[in-house]
């Protein structure tokens, strides 16, 4: 009985947390379509020089922070193509109560970020570090829940169903 009670509960607060991470992915989307626009951008050079500050001694030869910019560049349509990837997971996730779609999500944050926010310290790219803090403080609790709450409501539903 008690289960039960708390499902239109779980189901606000599952409306809500489903538009979160949609929301999150279309972030990473946005983010991925500018960034190839914006890496040599003026506002990017504070960026940028606190990475060469860490391979090179002084400013960076011209053409070093060319192939800066264009890796910048180049890792943009990769954060689109993860924003699709995590938008289909994030559909089969809300529209099939798919506790496993969400999963997976959790999974690929779990082996990306400590790798990422190991190489970005070993070049001692702090940004970077609270650029991934900032995106697992985003997506991880709200996917956990999410899992949790399809998770429970499978097992509401296959009790109901015996």
């Amino acid at each position: 009985m008690r289960e039960q009670a708390s499902i239109p509960l779980n189901m606000t607060t599952r409306t809500w947390l489903v538009r979160w991470i949609y929301m999150v992915t279309a972030a990473h989307l946005v983010a991925g379509v500018l960034l190839p626009l914006c890496a040599g951008a003026a506002f990017t050079e504070g960026y940028r020089r606190g990475i060469e500050g860490f391979f090179f001694n002084g400013a960076a030869p011209p053409a070093a922070r060319a192939l800066h910019v264009w890796w910048m560049s180049l890792f943009g349509p990769t954060v689109q193509a993860a924003a699709i990837w995590m938008a289909g997971l994030a559909v089969m996730g809300d529209r099939q109560r798919n506790a496993f779609a969400w999963a997976m999500l959790i999974l690929g944050l779990l082996v990306w970020a400590p790798q990422d926010m190991l190489i970005s310290a070993r070049a001692h790219c702090w940004i970077n570090l609270w650029i991934d803090a900032l995106a697992l403080a985003a997506m991880l609790p709200p996917l956990v829940w999410l899992c949790k709450i399809d998770l429970a409501l499978k097992q509401v539903k296959q009790g109901v169903a015996r």
